[in-house]
């Protein structure tokens, strides 16, 4: 039985996780060896590494843990209470970074509970729309209960604000209802209920929504070299990274960006750093780990014969691709900057951590999926047949 089950473990899955996030672990050290914070060269390295230790032994513990435990009650409840009150705890305890109230200070160290509540949305979607499937499309009582939770989330992350990571919570719970098989009639009915509250509190929070520092994100993302000294600072800088890097790039350690000009280039910028050490070929590398994590996952997902399995493998792959495409977009100004980590790569504990216990029960999904195929007998097919006393007629039943 043990020696089956670690058979199905889809180990080009864990390889492609360790593989990226050990990359990750050596471009924080590249990018971090001069920084605008009066610290040793080595600290940001430092933590990372002993983020990324902390991180892959909770990937070992998900990863062993079965993931069909998650749906019961007394699993999904206490999650859902500890959720909440981590990020109305914020407002009490909480400290500010970036313009936001995100971090809770624990220790030495500090928590970002909106990178959780991210999980605990995935996990409370699957499986409450898991167990509604005989009425997913019953709005009163399949649809529209679940969305209570998911608002309270988006809610309290927006108004820390934190605008980029509710969008993304947003995103990949849109993601797991448009595949849980509701009726495309009640989706529509749930757009038109968001309009309606999105555009009041837009109207509240006008202020913070539409501030001079977000405004100027939107603008200066089109020709950050019209204010590169200003507005644009940040992503002309990763222009000049992401442009000097060429083919081959410069060589690992060998970047000028990261020497004062290009802020963050441990976290948010870090793919541009990539850029310009290593070139395509280490831009290519991060591209290829990420896009095989996101399809792996679509593919566990479909694969999965268990609607909650499916649901968490498509909600955790789809949240995988969010931020990768809201980082790599930022940095190369396709889209405005957010702040968003690059999954696996940028320096952040939260993160990691987050990320490493969703690769976890993503690993456990597959493994039930690879088991159930390879050694749960299959039901066969045997015909019985019937005579009734009645007609003497035969009736054949497939059982």
């Amino acid at each position: 039985m043990v020696k089956k089950i670690i058979k199905s473990y889809d180990y080009s899955l864990i390889i492609v996780v360790a593989l990226l996030s050990i990359f990750g672990l050596v471009m924080v050290y590249s990018a971090s060896l001069v920084t605008r914070y009066e610290v040793p060269s080595d600290f940001f390295f430092d933590k990372q590494r002993l983020n990324l230790l902390v991180a892959g032994m909770f990937f070992i513990i998900t990863a062993l843990f079965p993931y069909k435990i998650m749906k019961n009650t007394k699993f999904l409840l206490p999650m859902v209470v500890l959720s909440l009150f981590g990020l109305a705890g914020l407002f009490i305890v909480g400290k500010v970074a970036n313009n936001a109230l995100s971090w809770i200070e624990v220790g030495a160290r500090s928590i970002q509970p909106a990178e959780f509540a991210k999980l605990g949305v995935i996990i409370y979607l699957s499986a409450v729309y898991a167990k509604k499937q005989s009425y997913i499309n019953e709005f009163d009582k399949g649809v529209a209960p679940p969305l209570v939770y998911l608002a309270l989330v988006v809610i309290l992350v927006a108004v820390q604000p934190d605008f980029g990571t509710a969008g993304i919570i947003f995103l990949i719970a849109s993601t797991i209802i448009l595949s849980s098989g509701m009726s495309m009639k009640n989706i529509m009915k749930l757009v038109i209920i968001a309009a309606c509250l999105v555009a009041p509190v837009s109207l509240v929070m006008k202020d913070e929504i539409f501030s001079e520092t977000r405004i100027n994100r939107l603008t200066s993302y089109s020709d950050p070299f019209a204010d590169e000294l200003d507005t644009g600072y940040q992503l002309a800088n990763s222009y000049y990274a992401i442009g000097s890097g060429g083919l081959t790039g410069l060589g690992l350690g060998q970047s000028v960006q990261k020497l004062g000009y290009l802020p963050e280039a441990h976290t948010d910028f870090i793919i541009a750093i990539i850029a310009e050490e290593l070139g395509i070929f280490g831009v290519g590398f991060v591209l290829l780990c990420l896009g095989y994590i996101v399809l792996r996952g679509i593919f566990i997902g479909l694969k999965c014969k268990d609607p909650f399995g499916s649901l968490l493998a498509i909600g955790i792959s789809s949240m995988v691709g969010i931020q990768a495409f809201i980082n790599l977009g930022g940095a190369t100004g396709v889209i405005p900057l957010t702040g968003v980590p690059l999954p696996f790569v940028s320096y952040g504990g939260s993160s990691l951590l987050q990320m490493a216990i969703s690769m976890g029960i993503l690993v456990n999904v597959s493994m039930f999926v690879q088991y159930e195929e390879k050694y749960k007998p299959k039901k066969t097919q045997a015909t019985t047949s019937v005579q009734t006393e009645a007609s003497g007629q035969k009736f054949n039943f497939k059982s």
